[in-house]
């Protein structure tokens, strides 16, 4: 399993981003299966895919989660509550929902590897102090 960000899942439906299309296309097979989001983070690709495309663009994210190559993970009683804690740890990087979901689900799930194009991944650390395995 690999956990993943709303900007590859944005970027691997909209080949008009050309250059994070090519990164997020070339690294998709090399992904554990299946990749694994929040509803935080689906809800970003959903509305950026929205934004640049409608409907037909959020359909493809749609089928891309009937397919099961997608899972939406859904939260366990203590993440709501650590998601807090980290916005409030990391707010000088101004850290997101979205982020904190994907942070606060990787410590859950026991992964570290995640799917994304944002650089704070790079600054963000898990529960023990481990840092994330970013691709690409």
């Amino acid at each position: 399993m690999t956990l993943c960000d709303a900007g590859p899942l944005f970027a691997l439906v909209d080949p008009r981003q050309a250059e994070p299309h090519r990164r997020c296309m070339e690294a998709l097979p090399g992904l554990s299966s299946p990749l694994v989001t929040t509803w935080a983070s689906f809800t970003e690709a959903m509305y950026l895919a929205h934004r640049s495309g409608g409907w037909p663009m959020q359909s493809i994210l749609w089928r891309v989660v009937e397919r099961s190559a997608l899972v939406l993970h859904e939260p366990g009683p203590g993440e709501p509550g650590r998601m807090a804690e980290l916005m409030g740890r990391y707010r000088d990087v101004q850290m997101d929902l979205a982020d904190a979901s994907l942070v606060a689900a990787a410590e859950g799930l026991g992964v570290a590897r995640i799917f994304t194009l944002d650089h704070h991944f790079r600054i963000y650390r898990l529960g023990g102090g481990g840092s994330f395995e970013v691709v690409p």
